[in-house]
């Protein structure tokens, strides 16, 4: 410890008026927060604000991220910050990388008061690319909207900040370091943790990791190609399955974290995780997974190249997870999707005749339904999956499931999901996005589309495309009411809802990272006969799709001609 104590500093400074926390935390360009003045330190200032004084006092923290370019320069100040602002310790990764899951597992394992992750998820890194800062609560979930609002509100009026900047910490050197700051009686203490060890003693606890090493080494092991697309998940991948249960060094790819993730969207989609694709498609491999940037989505790829949408990938786990040993414990509570996510998970639900919960869009909701014992497994369409061990999305976590399912059915990927669809039905999805939309264009388009819906005479419409009729059975824009609390969360996305059990849902999305906003359309359609499964899903989705185009306007009022990405 040093023999002069720290000097705490309070830094004047000027409110920004657009650092409102998305689901997802605030991103912004890393120029933003590279270049204008202490638009980093007012952001981590108004988090630390948010947390009521007396609980800030002597608390513990959990620092960590998915090692994107200027993550290093962010954590030296969050350091710095939260030791001038009372906090008593902070517990990070070692070299600043922590997962997103493994986060939110710490924060509970050591009862946290929350953590900081510096993340853009599957957004692009590097100078040029996106950077992120994600507030997380003492369950270990997303900030919900309170909390979110009270930082935003903060940001907007903050006239200074409190730091620290004489204290430098060493993140490569695993232990304690203590530090003696003017004006406090105990010293702050930094604790540089390994990154993958809690985390993986909580997987041990939770999956038969002697079933899946057999899967995984047997002399008929099923080979697997996991591509962790230069993110944080490199370290993870390395020590739990190839270390841990056996998989072949050569079974992992892109495991080197880099700061600009190589110059690629560090996306588990079709789209991004390319040479993954090509790889499943020559055949030697039985089971692909790709991870973004902090290790909370996945993609699951089968034999050839099979693909498992991430909504059949939830509905899939669900009716699979009394394989699992956590869950032959825990009991099955209850299942939650987010809204736009396909209703295949429902009809597992009712098939175990569980509860089944439809909530906005936006981790933070699962959360009171997992703390109150109602939810054991949840998923977005985002490619995003978890249960009730954490209270975050977990790619790994997912893959392990997967695993699992495939070591106790004996079957391929693809047999696993055809299975699923021929007794429950195949729900056809598909998400279009139209990115970095004019803000005013993507306002005027959502109000003018719910006044369509809204109208009397909307609820009785038909639509007919080629040789389908489409008849409207409901129309709105989603409201939640939290079972738990009573919250209420309006403005939630404007769903059509058909009589065939058909969806379009149109949402604006808070968690692009560039300028402009992201307009959402999503379609689904359920298909019961088996003789019809084994359809191209745009084909079947296209007369809604050109429902959804013409009662939108979109690409009149936008200027495009299609959508920047389709997944």
């Amino acid at each position: 410890m040093d023999t002069n104590p720290i000097p705490v500093l309070t830094v004047q400074t000027t409110p920004y008026d657009d650092q409102r926390p998305g689901t997802g935390g605030l991103r912004k360009k890393t120029a933003v927060f590279e270049t204008k003045r202490h638009y980093l330190q007012n952001y981590v200032q108004s988090v630390l604000s948010s947390i009521d004084l007396r609980d800030r006092q002597g608390c513990t923290m959990v620092v960590g991220g998915d090692g994107r370019y200027f993550s290093r320069t962010a954590t030296e100040v969050i350091v710095q910050m939260a030791a001038a602002n009372g906090i008593g310790r902070l517990v990070i990764g070692h070299n600043g990388l922590l997962s997103t899951p493994a986060v939110s597992c710490i924060i509970r394992k050591i009862k946290a008061i929350g953590g900081i992750i510096l993340t853009a998820s599957h957004n692009p890194g590097g100078p040029a690319g996106d950077f992120g800062i994600k507030f997380n609560v003492a369950n270990g979930g997303p900030a919900p909207e309170t909390v979110t609002e009270k930082i935003q509100q903060v940001s907007r009026t903050l006239e200074e900040f409190a730091i620290c900047p004489d204290l430098r910490i060493d993140l490569s050197r695993l232990g304690r370091q203590d530090f003696d700051l003017e004006n406090k009686f105990k010293p702050f203490r930094v604790e540089i943790v390994d990154s993958v060890e809690v985390y993986l003693n909580m997987l041990r606890g939770i999956f038969d990791f002697t079933e899946i090493k057999a899967l995984l080494t047997d002399p008929d092991q099923l080979k697997i190609r996991i591509d962790a697309m230069h993110g944080v998940m490199g370290p993870y991948v390395r020590r739990i399955l190839c270390d841990e249960l056996g998989a072949p060094a050569n079974s992992a790819v892109n495991c080197v974290p880099l700061e600009d993730f190589g110059g690629q969207h560090p996306n588990p989609t079709l789209i991004y995780a390319t040479s993954l694709v090509e790889s499943m498609k020559g055949g030697d491999f039985g089971l692909g997974a790709a991870f973004d940037a902090d290790g909370d989505r996945y993609m699951i790829l089968g034999q050839n190249g099979f693909f498992v949408n991430p909504s059949d990938s939830l509905a899939v786990m669900a009716a699979n997870l009394s394989c699992i040993p956590y869950f032959k414990q825990m009991g099955l509570r209850g299942f939650a999707r987010s809204m736009p996510t396909s209703t295949a998970l429902d009809r597992v639900a009712k098939v175990l005749k569980v509860a089944l919960y439809e909530t906005p869009t936006g981790w933070s909701f699962f959360g009171n339904l997992m703390d109150s014992g109602r939810c054991s497994l949840c998923g977005e369409e985002s490619f995003g999956t978890g249960s009730d061990h954490i209270r975050e999305k977990d790619g790994l976590w997912s893959l392990l499931v997967w695993l699992s399912i495939v070591a106790a059915r004996k079957q391929s990927v693809e047999e696993i999901v055809k299975e699923h669809w021929a007794k429950l039905g195949r729900n056809y999805f598909c998400r279009f996005d139209y990115e970095s939309v004019d803000p005013r264009v993507a306002f005027y388009l959502m109000r003018d589309l719910e006044a369509v819906i809204s109208d009397k005479a909307f609820a009785s419409q038909k639509f007919a495309v080629g040789n389908n009729v489409y008849s409207v059975e409901k129309a709105d824009n989603f409201e939640y009411v939290d079972p738990v609390d009573g919250t209420v969360a309006r403005n939630q996305g404007l769903r059509i809802i058909f009589t065939d059990a058909s969806r379009l849902i149109f949402r604006l999305s808070g968690t692009g990272g560039g300028a402009g906003a992201t307009v959402r359309i999503y379609a689904e359609s359920y298909e019961r006969d088996p003789e019809k499964q084994n359809r191209e899903t745009q084909a079947v989705l296209g007369p809604l799709i050109a429902i959804a185009l013409k009662i939108s306007d979109i690409h009149e009022r936008t200027g495009r001609r299609g959508p920047t990405i389709i997944t």
